[in-house]
């Protein structure tokens, strides 16, 4: 018999099975007519499992039990994995509203429905009989459905809005080919028209809710893809038709001040907003002409990451000695090297934040400014007028500083202007594009710094990559591959763990196994040891060798010894981390 769930028959079958107690049974009982769903509201009450003390009935207990009782499998909705496009085109949002369900997945076979009322389904055979498909029913919690329906459908009402299709919310009901011919010709449609306005809104908030660092929008044929990049790997979240796509990445270029005209040459831009929890938020812009239109990436600087401790950011123990040490002389040059999006902006803004006192001048010169710092006299690189890193670390030369951060040493001008800073008192801060730190002093020398020079200047190297951490709800321990832990400590001889974590996946980290990233170190300080080895003909593998002996961890190292803490995999490290030199 078809019924809706109730507070008091929950309540009862929960108290049946031992799962709640009578005196919250009773406590359930009194309660007057709720105008939430009875899910929610017992989800709510914070009521202690009778069968499991010390834990909680929550919704996902509370939907493990229904669902076995009802044999219906237990979905968590995933935003990532969902084709709005698709599943907005299943049934209007008024039908789903009205039976409280959402489509989830479609197949040419069937279509997976979520549900939050299992006795309800007077709408199957309904939609079975519109979409000539198997409709397969799943148990969902009931707030993610109202959440969800409200944000996919509104978006997939702005992208039709956007092209000008238009379409009944009063039944089940899909495009017809006449009205896909006609908007398959229109033009682009307006940057300021208001249903891009509303698209550009969901994709940001969209891009924080998922944690997300990179926003690329990507013309292709007939459609634009969009990806997020979550924790360093990319996730495609949704597809544009071309010309709305098109017309995104104009009201973006808007917001970011750029020429809206201009297509053929690439360009940058950065544009404010808030976060959903009102935090200021700062995007980097970058548009690139490519055969199908302009892509565009937007890059999302995070201001709380300044603000974590270097502990946070994964450096700690030794490695932050060694880090301190160094950047706490008053002159010489410290280096951060590692490919683009290992962090080094980040470890190089959380150490210039603690150095820049009231008592200290501090000048950076950027391509482009990342962040904005007040602590700082930022100055960016503008090649229109010949302003380069080498020619702007002169200007700053005469600027009367303490520190000076480069953004990049990238020729011998700059290298020698850097050099020049360091040997006349002042403590230089830039970045290598190198594999790891005894790299950079071949780099050096490789651009024409003399190795006296290096000698006398460079306090040190400091090499990063990020990994992955795994997620602390579900990540479960097991056995250790021994080959696969001596090829990610080779040469070293490293003592095994006696059991290492895997990535499992669930509803806090989104199924991946792995929430957030932090980082993996190799610090080297250069010694008189090291600087014996600092010829003309030098070699990497002996400066290498040097250095661990005097305590440097390599970066498979650094990211071992973080496997055997249960924080991360092997596969992720070896992922990261470059293969050493033989």
């Amino acid at each position: 018999m078809e019924h809706r769930l109730s507070l008091s028959t929950l309540a009862r079958d929960l108290h049946s099975e031992g799962r709640l107690s009578d005196r919250d049974l009773a406590r359930v009982m009194a309660a007057q007519a709720v105008k939430v769903h009875p899910l929610v509201y017992l989800a709510e009450q914070k009521i202690e499992d009778a069968a499991s003390p010390g834990r909680m009935l929550d919704m996902d207990g509370l939907l493990a039990w229904l669902g076995a009782r009802v044999e219906q499998p237990v979905y968590q909705i995933d935003p990532l994995k969902i084709n709005v496009t698709a599943i907005a085109e299943v049934m209007s949002r008024a039908f789903a509203e009205r039976h409280r369900i959402l489509a989830v997945e479609v197949s040419a076979e069937e279509v997976v429905v979520a549900s939050g009322e299992p006795f309800v389904s007077s709408w199957e055979s309904n939609l079975e009989h519109v979409l000539r498909k198997r409709v397969r029913r799943v148990l969902t919690d009931p707030r993610a459905i109202a959440r969800h329906t409200a944000e996919f459908y509104t978006m997939a009402g702005s992208v039709r809005g956007a092209r000008g299709g238009e379409r009944s919310d009063s039944g089940i009901g899909v495009t017809n080919l006449e009205q896909m011919l006609e908007l398959g010709s229109m033009k682009e449609p307006d940057a300021n028209d208001q249903h891009i306005v509303n698209i550009v809104d969901w994709l940001l908030q969209y891009a924080f809710e998922q944690r997300a660092s990179d926003i690329h929008i990507e013309p292709r044929r007939e459609v634009g893809k969009v990806r997020f990049r979550i924790d360093g790997v990319l996730h495609s979240v949704y597809e544009l038709p071309q010309q709305v796509c098109a017309a995104v990445t104009s009201r973006i270029k808007i917001l970011g001040r750029m020429d809206v005209a201009e297509k053929r040459r690439p360009q940058d831009g950065r544009l404010k907003t808030r976060s959903p929890e009102g935090n200021e938020v700062e995007l980097r812009l970058a548009t690139l002409p490519t055969a199908f239109g302009e892509k565009l990436v937007m890059r999302i600087f995070d201001p709380d990451v300044l603000q974590k401790t270097f502990e946070q950011l994964g450096l700690a123990d030794e490695d932050l000695r060694r880090w301190h040490r160094m950047t706490s002389q008053g002159n010489g040059i410290v280096l951060v090297t590692g490919p683009t999006g290992s962090g080094k902006t980040t470890t190089l803004y959380s150490t210039l934040r603690q150095l820049a006192t009231p008592e200290v001048n501090v000048c950076t010169i950027e391509d482009p400014i990342e962040m904005v710092e007040g602590a700082f006299n930022q100055m960016q690189v503008n090649h229109g007028i010949n302003l380069d890193f080498s020619s702007g670390v002169r200007a700053l030369m005469r600027q009367d500083p303490d520190i000076i951060m480069v953004g990049e040493i990238r020729d011998l001008e700059t290298a020698n202007m850097a050099v020049q800073a360091a040997l006349t008192g002042h403590l230089v801060l830039s970045t290598l594009h190198t594999n790891d730190s005894p790299s950079s002093i071949s780099r050096l020398l490789e651009l024409g710094v003399p190795a006296y020079l290096i000698k006398a200047t460079v306090r040190g190297v400091m090499s990063q990559r990020l990994v992955r951490i795994l997620c602390p709800a579900c990540k479960a321990f097991g056995e250790l591959d021994l080959d696969a832990w001596q090829q990610l400590t080779h040469p070293w001889q490293v003592e095994p763990p006696p059991q290492v974590a895997r990535p499992v996946g669930c509803k806090a980290c989104r199924d991946t196994g792995y929430v957030g990233r932090q980082g993996i170190y190799e610090v080297l300080v250069n010694s008189p040891a090291v600087q014996g080895q600092i010829t003309a003909h030098m070699e990497t593998a002996a400066i290498r060798e040097v250095a661990v002996s005097e305590g440097m961890h390599t970066l498979r190292l650094s990211g071992a010894s973080r496997v055997a803490a249960g924080e991360t995999t092997i596969e992720e490290v070896m992922r990261v981390a470059p293969l050493l030199d033989a």
